[in-house]
């Protein structure tokens, strides 16, 4: 059987090329005879630059930048023919602060515009930046104030970084100059900017933002709208996708961003549709299999594809909670979790690696029956 192995990354335990690799160990040692093909995923978030270096090769650059508050962390950014592909994840990523640590209010993506800034300097004609698992809602203004625009206050001094000075920003001092590079924002997110669908009120309590918080971002990312709405000659606060990455996705389309889907572009780099062609059995998987996941996160839309050619499609998860007919809906055959094939989720999580790879083991031998 010709077994097409195509997981995204699972929470924070396993990157999605350790995952499909996983994967594909238990699967030969189940059902040696099978014909494997290995398509890591991503959507945008974290992961993003791996999977396409996975899929491209290209030269990774490694650069030490600012993280989400401050403190140096080193970042990766992918160059092939041209393009730069850099995702937010890895300069203000939610899982470089400590939980104990992290401010709502503080966190920034200073570090993202530094990385955009040495894309810049290789003279590169496009850069592709992945949105998702930021722990930042400044809207992108850490950017802005990397790449010469500063939000400064009534009093002309600059602003702390953050999003939640903005609310007494007044303008900008400074501008961005791209040049004639391209810009594109990558991401499966299409929240507004503002609003109950907004960056604060959806994702500021994920990241650590309380109501006080969340009300103080609401106001600040207001604000920086307006500023936003001068650099990009519009009211760019309800475009889809302005609310990603904590309003990050508003800071790239008042630069001229077009924003494009982060698994669409991941699907069409790596060859997805060719390989989905030729298989008999499709094997994704992720995390956390749950009711997020039916609302077009990555697994869905690989069990979609499948589905629209007849072939089946299963789900290898850390936790499944999604219903057999719900799962059905979205075109997956059946979903297995890992928490469930081992005893606890402790458990699954002590070897990530092997227990996934036992799963898989066990789902062969099932599927080649």
């Amino acid at each position: 059987m010709r077994v097409l192995i195509a997981p995204d990354c699972f929470g924070g335990t396993l990157t999605a090329p350790e995952a499909a690799e996983a994967i594909a160990a238990g699967w030969r040692s189940g059902a040696p005879d099978d014909e494997l093909t290995l398509c890591p995923l991503a959507d945008g978030g974290p992961g993003f630059v791996e999977v396409l270096h996975s899929a491209l090769g290209g030269h990774l650059h490694r650069r030490q930048v600012a993280g989400p508050l401050g403190a140096p962390v080193d970042a990766l950014w992918l160059e092939h023919e041209g393009t730069a592909y850099l995702e937010c994840a890895q300069a203000c990523g939610l899982t470089l602060v400590p939980r104990e640590q992290r401010d709502a209010l503080a966190a920034n993506t200073v570090g993202v515009g530094e990385l955009i800034a040495h894309a810049l300097e290789q003279k590169v004609h496009t850069i592709v930046v992945g949105l998702g698992g930021s722990g930042s809602t400044d809207g992108g203004s850490g950017m802005f104030r990397a790449l010469g625009a500063i939000p400064v206050g009534d009093d002309g001094e600059p602003l702390p970084p953050g999003g939640g000075p903005l609310v007494d920003g007044v303008r900008l001092a400074g501008r961005v100059d791209l040049g004639d590079v391209t810009l594109v924002a990558a991401s499966d997110v299409e929240n507004p900017l503002l609003g109950k669908e907004g960056a604060a009120r959806v994702f500021g309590p994920q990241k650590g933002a309380d109501d006080l918080a969340v009300r103080r971002l609401e106001r600040s990312l207001a604000r920086w709208a307006e500023l936003l709405g001068d650099v990009a000659g519009r009211d760019i606060r309800d475009e889809p996708g302005a609310g990603a990455a904590g309003g990050f996705g508003a800071g790239l389309i008042a630069l001229g961003a077009t924003v494009e889907s982060g698994a669409g572009v991941v699907r069409r780099l790596t060859g997805l549709d060719a390989a989905l062609d030729q298989a008999q059995l499709v094997v994704t998987g992720e995390g956390s299999f749950d009711f997020q996941s039916l609302r077009g996160k990555l697994v869905t839309r690989v069990s979609g594809a499948a589905a629209e050619r007849g072939t089946p499609c299963v789900v290898l998860a850390g936790q499944v909670s999604v219903g057999r007919r719900r799962a059905a809906s979205a075109g997956v055959s059946q979903a297995y979790a890992v928490a469930e094939h081992v005893g606890s989720a402790e458990a699954s999580l002590a070897d990530p690696a092997g227990t996934l790879s036992a799963l898989a083991r066990h789902v062969s031998a099932q599927w080649r029956l």
